[in-house]
């Protein structure tokens, strides 16, 4: 149980992706203070925003691999139908989803505008533009290139 442990936290290729992932959480906090000028670091751990982690995250992990088990395997084939999909599901679905959200609370403010009272508003913040795709995915291709070239 320890050898299954020890190989799991030092998964090479699972380490690259979460740091891809983090570094993009952190930029997203960083970014949006450059335009707000308020900090919110509640957005280091929402999805949304700029640049995509989750792009980061599987970009990494699919270039991690491809790097250190090759470009030709089934493995490297997984995860770049995994970043497909995920990086194709940001920009649509989920973008789709938080624009709905916002159409609903505007909705929302104006029934309590009427004196109806509501829970909570609803999250906005889901998905991301292409661009925040695009940014999150070159992010994952840099950190996976510069940890294979360090180690």
């Amino acid at each position: 149980m320890r050898e299954m442990f020890a190989e799991f936290v030092t998964n090479r290729h699972l380490l690259t992706a979460l740091f891809a992932m983090g570094l993009a959480q952190v930029f997203k906090v960083l970014f949006d203070y450059w335009y707000t000028k308020s900090w919110k670091k509640a957005l280091f751990l929402s999805p949304g925003g700029m640049p995509s982690s989750h792009s980061a995250l599987t970009v990494a992990l699919m270039v991690s691999v491809g790097i250190y088990e090759g470009f030709g395997t089934t493995a490297f084939a997984v995860c770049a139908a995994l970043a497909l999909v995920v990086m194709y599901d940001a920009a649509g679905v989920r973008r789709a989803a938080g624009e709905q959200a916002k159409a609903i609370n505007f909705i929302f403010e104006r029934l309590e505008d009427r004196g109806l009272k509501l829970d909570k508003k609803l999250k906005e913040l889901l998905g991301h533009r292409p661009i925040e795709v695009m940014a999150g995915g070159l992010l994952g291709l840099t950190v996976a290139l510069i940890i294979s070239a360090i180690f």
